[in-house]
């Protein structure tokens, strides 16, 4: 029953795991700023939103800044106009972000007491479960995207958000020239195999524990 128990907890603790890596890979991939200048001339995007790369990179910094938990201002882009219903939306990004910069936050402590809670008990079986545990979600993702990653983002939206306002009118919201399907689907990739990262640390830290547990039972 006991061994029950510990599978559970580790199963449970693994969810927990998943939500803190998804949360820091989250937070990389939106304040991972080189990645977007770099995709300015990877992606064309001069040529694809007619607007040049200093300004491009300064209505995205805005946008990033605002996004920040930190920002407590409205939304305003330096040089490009923005609808109600974009700004809308972006302020519903901001909340949406914030959740993660508190998930990531409110997870890591309770596995930090956790990981402490199972270090007094011995058991360190729970890393191997959490790690096979956060597999799921990535693999799940990642088959998604590579199947159709447009419907895997549309079927997002529409799960997240309860309206419309991120279907964006170049015309009336031309941030969005600036933020291509292929960039998302890079700051995707980059949250899947933070996820898929954490797990490989704590498949090597249960090996780890596993030689040490088998050096000890071979010197007595």
């Amino acid at each position: 029953m006991e061994k029950h128990f510990a599978r559970v907890r580790g199963a449970l603790t693994g969810i927990l795991f998943t939500l803190f890596f998804i949360s820091a890979g989250l937070i990389l991939a939106i304040n991972f700023r080189p990645l977007f200048y770099a995709d300015i001339k990877l992606l064309n995007l001069e040529a694809e939103s007619g607007l040049s790369a200093s300004v491009i990179k300064e209505n995205y910094d805005a946008l990033i800044d605002y996004c920040s938990p930190f920002y407590t201002g409205e939304l305003s882009f330096p040089s490009l106009p923005a609808s109600e219903s974009g700004l809308s939306h972006f302020a519903e990004v901001k909340v949406l972000f914030q959740f993660f910069y508190i998930t990531g936050v409110v997870t890591l402590i309770l596995l930090i007491g956790i990981a402490l809670y199972e270090r007094k008990k011995k058991n360190h079986e729970y890393l191997l479960i959490s790690s096979i545990t956060m597999i799921l979600l990535p693999l799940i993702c990642l088959i998604g995207s590579a199947i159709d990653f447009n419907k895997t983002f549309v079927l997002f939206h529409r799960l997240v958000f309860s309206n419309d306002d991120w279907l964006f009118d170049p015309v009336t919201d031309p941030i969005i020239n600036i933020l291509p399907e292929s960039f998302f689907l890079q700051c995707a990739l980059i949250i899947i195999f933070t996820v898929l990262a954490g797990s490989l640390i704590l498949f090597l830290c249960y090996r780890h524990y596993c030689r040490l547990k088998s050096k000890v039972a071979s010197s007595l």
